[in-house]
């Protein structure tokens, strides 16, 4: 950036590509990292934490950094991959500065930073945090109704103090639109501390949703720190398998506690997979397939399918039962995949469509022959049906894979080749 060129708050960073010379995209900025440093001097800016396409997290020093604005960063095309490791002296912008609590200098009142401003020296390569984004008084249901204003960095004290209770509102509005999966990757590298206060701020499904990508580890340590009426209630956004996975590595006195406390109806559905061996069909499927009735028509089915929280593997085809048509349902009269469904005229039935041939999977199939059975008839999920002919759930190739996988490979995604080290 040129000298005189305007500022970059780094909000408007988060999540933009990161481009070499040619064009060519190396990765996307996840935090910035920055030094403090004593008295009133402006931070240095060391350098950006870039995730790779492997979703490795690297450190990209400010002095390969070319070019910085809102939608992009242009850096020498030399990156050094070695994984990015935060030092104790260094600070994550994003992670760690944005919702925290300081005073003004003049005047000694307490803020909240909603941002903060990096600009590049003049006539040199080196770059600070010059400006901080604040908004007054204290944090509470009045909050947003305080003034807000953009202060040099020198009129503002307190972030080299431990901070207690930081907020995470503004941390969570730059990580808007990451999918589930980033938001989690994100998640997995800040500190237990942030961690909790980032998934404390985020709704019940979006926390949800964070968890069934998150580490084992991870997703408990922070359900260990909710509240159990808020621990319970995002159990019952997250889907039945995934909440009972995460229940069967908790203590039996805090499990049973959670699904008492637990909407009976959804704590039924968790109750039915844990009673399952975890690596037979009955314990890697979902209890909430699309179930359809023998008079439902096509139109119907495509309604359902449509349906935005489904997963593409869940939507790939319905099931077909008798009265009642919640697991466990009345008796299984087979399946209808969804290129069957656009094939056929909106008003067609989807009893006469429907495929019975291939034989269901029974709740105690073992894992290798579940994943045979997916791979023989191309099959992106099955039906689970017990002695009795009645669906109790489905199993995807998605939970199938996640069993198949070794079970630390959501840590190793985020840290591939287990490379250890600094920057």
């Amino acid at each position: 950036m040129a000298a005189g060129a305007p500022r970059v708050f780094v909000s408007h960073l988060a999540g933009v590509p990161v481009f070499d010379p040619n064009g060519d995209q190396v990765g996307r900025v996840r935090d910035l990292v920055a030094m403090l440093r004593v008295g009133r001097r402006p931070p240095r800016l060391l350098g950006l934490v870039v995730e790779v396409v492997s979703r490795r997290r690297i450190f990209l020093p400010m002095t390969r950094v070319t070019g910085v604005e809102s939608g992009q960063v242009i850096t020498t095309g030399v990156v050094n991959m070695r994984r990015f490791e935060q030092r104790p002296t260094e600070r994550l912008v994003l992670g760690e500065l944005l919702d925290r609590r300081v005073r003004l200098v003049e005047g000694d009142e307490e803020v909240t930073v909603l941002d903060v401003a990096i600009a590049q020296l003049p006539a040199r390569r080196d770059w600070e945090i010059d400006k901080v984004f604040v908004r007054k008084g204290k944090i509470g249901a009045l909050r947003r109704k305080g003034e807000t204003l953009t202060v040099e960095w020198s009129a503002v004290t307190g972030f080299s103090l431990e901070e207690h209770g930081q907020g995470a509102e503004n941390l969570i509005a730059a990580y808007e639109q990451l999918r589930p999966t980033d938001l989690a990757n994100a998640l997995h590298h800040l500190t237990p501390k942030r961690r909790a206060e980032v998934a404390s701020a985020l709704d019940d499904d979006r926390l949800a949703d964070v968890l069934e990508e998150l580490p084992e580890d991870d997703s408990i340590e922070i359900l260990g720190k909710l509240k159990e009426e808020r621990a319970a209630d995002v159990l019952e956004a997250m889907d039945p398998d995934d909440a009972a996975d995460l229940l069967s590595e908790l203590p039996e006195e805090d499990k049973e506690r959670l699904l008492t406390l637990m909407q009976p109806d959804d704590a039924a559905d968790v109750r039915r997979l844990l009673s399952y061996e975890e690596r037979t069909a009955g314990g890697l499927m979902t209890t909430e397939p699309i179930v359809l009735r023998p008079d439902a028509t096509v139109a119907d089915a495509l309604a359902r399918v449509r349906q935005q929280d489904l997963s593409p593997a869940l939507a790939a085809q319905v099931y077909v039962c008798r009265p009642p048509d919640e697991t466990p349902t009345g008796k299984y009269l087979g399946t209808v995949h969804f290129q069957r469904l656009l094939r056929e005229p909106p008003g067609t039935l989807v009893s006469s469509v429907v495929e019975s041939d291939l034989p269901p999977l029974s709740p105690d199939t073992p894992l290798p022959a579940v994943t045979s059975y997916l791979a023989a008839y191309n099959m992106v999920a099955a039906p689970v049906v017990d002695e009795g002919g009645s669906l109790l759930g489905a199993v995807t190739v998605d939970d199938v894979l996640d069993h198949l996988l070794p079970d630390d490979w959501r840590e190793t995604e985020f840290n591939p080749g287990g490379v250890v080290g600094g920057h």
